[in-house]
């Protein structure tokens, strides 16, 4: 019995481009793009009103600019401001998201594709090889890979560890990306989303790089665990308020 073929990992502009989404009826398909293209305009106006703040005490930025590559890491519940590094950390940057194979990713990637954030398909159950392989086409083509390691279904902040193996893949370093917001209320999904509030503050943290190469999977998972758990705790710090 011949085999299934391996989903390629590479994005679409379109809902229908590739054997995931070619067996979509036409309401479907329409019905992606639809939602793609609201919530892209409403994350817009949304983005319009926040006030943000940035800190990168590693000097991460200065060092992209320079020539540096990092896998960047971030958690799920994060997602959602992802695309506003792209408007308020300096530098210039070709982002690419792991996304899983299902609708609600489809969604996320045809909202992303607006802010220029690209999406990789593929997660440990479905799409592995292709995924990895699409990984390291777009490292080698100079996108920046942003992974989420308690994706696509957690358990919430809870490392995989599939973002070390890509890591020691290409030869480089993680870097831990926190994102908090205040106010803002929180899905009642396993990741527990974070929607940040018309006129929040939102307070991004680049962590210290963390080295992939000289630790198994598993110990190297919780590295980056213990990393981004800290980074997080960092931004919701910035996000307190001033005492005299």
């Amino acid at each position: 019995m011949a085999s299934r073929p391996e989903p390629r990992a590479r994005d679409a502009g379109v809902a229908l481009d590739s054997t995931f989404r070619r067996h979509w009826s036409w309401r479907r398909r329409l019905e992606v793009t639809v939602l793609g293209w609201a919530i892209a305009l409403v994350l817009r106006l949304l983005y319009a009103t926040l006030r943000v703040r940035w800190s990168d005490p590693a000097d991460i930025a200065g060092r992209h600019a320079r020539g540096e590559r990092f896998v960047f890491a971030v958690w799920h519940d994060g997602l959602l401001l992802l695309p506003l590094v792209l408007g308020h950390v300096p530098g210039r940057y070709r982002p690419r998201v792991l996304l899983s194979w299902h609708r609600d990713a489809e969604i996320a990637a045809q909202a992303a594709r607006r802010f220029g954030v690209g999406a990789i398909r593929g997660s440990s159950t479905r799409g592995g090889i292709g995924a990895l392989r699409g990984l390291l086409e777009a490292y080698r083509a100079g996108d920046d890979i942003v992974m989420v390691p308690d994706g696509p279904r957690g358990p919430r902040h809870e490392a995989k560890p599939g973002i070390v193996q890509v890591a020691r893949g290409v030869g480089t370093t993680i870097v831990p990306l926190a994102i908090a917001a205040a106010p803002c209320r929180r899905l009642r999904s396993w990741d527990r989303l974070q929607i940040p509030l018309p006129f929040a503050r939102v307070a991004f943290r680049v962590g210290a790089p963390v080295p992939a190469g000289d630790v198994d999977d598993v110990a190297g998972g919780r590295r980056v665990q213990g990393a981004l758990d800290a980074t997080v705790a960092e931004a919701e710090r910035m996000l307190e308020p001033v005492t005299a």
